[in-house]
Parts: C-alpha cells; structure tokens; sequence
C-alpha cells in the first residue's frame, strides 16, 4: 500500500471518531434535556396539587365575643377606723391617742377580729394654729384597715369600736367582696361561652351555613363590688346610737370572652 493511501485511511478513521464523539455529545444532551423537562412538569404537577390542598383546607371561620354573669353574697367586709387626740404638746396628743387606739384594738379583737387583719395605715402628728398662724396644740391621728371575714358580725363590732374610741372616732371606706370568686366565675364564663355559640349561630344561619368547632378563645375577668353608706355615730356622747346596721347586699361578676369558630359549609 503507498503513502498516501494510508495517510487517506488515517483521515478517514479520525472522522469517525469525531463522527461518534459527537453522537453521545447530542444524546447526553438529549437527555439532560430530558431530566429537565421531567423536573419542571413534577414541580407543576406538584404546585398545582399544593394549591389544591391548600384551597379546599382552608375554612371560613366567625368571630365572636360572649358576655355572662353571675351573682353572689358578700361574705367579707373592709373598713377603715381611726381615731384622733388634741393636746397641748405633741408627746401627750400621741400619748392620749395611744390608748384610744389600744381600747379600739381590744373591742375589734373582743368581736372576733384577728390582729392579722387589721394593719395600722395612717398615723399622724401635726401641729394646730390659729389664724395668725400661733401654734395652739398638736394633733394625733392613727387609722386602722380592718377586714373581716363574718359579716353578721360587723354591726357589732364597729359599735364596740367606736364605744371603746369615744370621740373623734372616724369610719371610711366600708365595702364588701367574696372571698372566693372562682365558682361564680365559672358561672359566669360558662354563661359567655353559651352567648357566645348563640351568636355565632344567628350568623352562620344568616349566611346558609352552621358552626363548628372552636379555632381560639380568649377569656376575661372582672368583678364589680359593692358598698353602702358610712355609719353615723352619735359624736357628742362618744358612743353609737345602736348597733350599726350593715348590709352586705350582693356582689355581681362578669366574664367575657372572645371565640373563633370554624363555619362548616
């Protein structure tokens, strides 16, 4: 074979192979292409079912606010008692006043109030002037927060205080609560919840549909108490006129709450 028939046969094998290189170069390609397009159509395939599920789980839901109330008795009653002395000089007007201030401990205690309710809440010593501003005596204030836990025996016991105080004796800020509060309250929000559902189906009804279950509540106390008129005490002669009349009265508490509800179509 000559020279140059081998140079032609070498020509023509090197095109080959690139003939061939190029094949898998094309079908590589193709199925890159391929893998790509299967990628895509799998990630639409797989929003479109997402936005399905997503779409039909989705619920309407009403929002409601309920109210109840409950009403009890008072079985606590809390006031403030003082007394108060004049004298020449600041040490007899807090002397004086010392000893009314243990009578009136004494009566409070005799009428079955524990020292650990009553707690000394003011106590004042300050001078008394004339209209020319000349010192003229000293004055001696001591006031006591009471509570007590009985109220039939209130009447009584602010008799017997003011009956060991004498004069000057001053009585403020009488007012009542319940003790314990949570059975009332549990009325109470059971009576919201009930308002509560009550409205939320008037508006699933008006809309052609009915309530389901509860998505978020929300819960919120207050109480309101109650107070009566301060006593009046027969000053002149340091003692009062009978046993002070109290009344307890009632004690009302309110709860409210705010609750979501899913609508079932």
């Amino acid at each position: 074979m000559s020279e140059g028939d081998n140079n032609h046969e070498h020509d023509h094998n090197d095109e080959a192979r690139r003939d061939a290189w190029r094949g898998r170069r094309r079908g590589a390609l193709v199925v890159v292409l391929a893998i790509a397009v299967l990628v895509l159509v799998g990630d639409i395939l797989s929003a479109v079912a997402l936005g399905r599920t997503s779409s039909s789980s989705a619920r309407s839901t009403v929002s409601v606010t309920g109210s109840g109330t409950a009403t009890g008795t008072p079985n606590t009653v809390s006031f403030q008692i003082g007394v108060s002395s004049i004298a020449k000089n600041a040490s007899n007007a807090l002397a004086a006043n010392n000893a009314r201030v243990s009578a009136l401990e004494a009566a409070l205690i005799k009428s079955g109030i524990t020292k650990r309710n009553m707690q000394t809440s003011g106590l004042n010593i300050y001078q008394n002037t004339n209209n020319n501003g000349v010192v003229t005596g000293y004055t001696a204030e001591d006031d006591l927060s009471v509570t007590l836990h009985e109220i039939s025996k209130a009447g009584a016991a602010l008799d017997a205080a003011t009956n060991a105080a004498g004069n000057g004796v001053q009585l403020s800020n009488l007012s009542y609560s319940i003790s314990n509060q949570d059975s009332l309250y549990q009325k109470a929000r059971t009576a919201a919840m009930k308002s509560a559902y009550a409205e939320a189906s008037d508006i699933a009804k008006a809309a052609g549909e009915t309530v389901g279950s509860i998505v978020r509540v929300s819960d919120q106390e207050n109480s309101s108490g109650s107070t009566v008129p301060t006593p009046v005490f027969n000053t002149a002669v340091g003692k009062a006129t009978s046993v002070v009349p109290v009344q307890a009265g009632s004690q009302t508490v309110t709860d409210q709450v705010s609750v979501v509800y899913a609508l079932n179509g």
